[in-house]
């Protein structure tokens, strides 16, 4: 049966070299994302708020009990840009 081949092992100091050679990354929100993401979790809020004060009748009286999905869809969108938040 062949040999395999043996590996070269990295010694800790070349991992630790090859780490702090690298550039930092820029870890920082865009300046958009906070004011968006707080307008939808009101929005959202405001929404749902709305449609249990009329009874309802509003925001939009047509569509009924689908006011909650659209608040909570606000809502929704505003988590996911709570998860790109730094």
């Amino acid at each position: 049966m062949p040999k395999s081949k043996v590996r070269k092992k990295v010694k800790e100091h070349q991992v630790v070299e090859a780490a702090l050679e690298r550039e930092p990354v820029e870890m920082e929100s865009p300046s958009w994302l906070a004011p968006t993401m707080v307008a939808a979790f009101l929005i959202g809020l405001f929404w749902i708020v709305i449609f249990y004060v009329t009874t309802t009748s509003y925001p939009i009286p047509g569509i009924g009990a689908w006011n909650m999905v659209v608040g909570f869809g606000f809502i929704g969108v505003g988590f996911a840009l709570a998860t790109r938040w730094r």
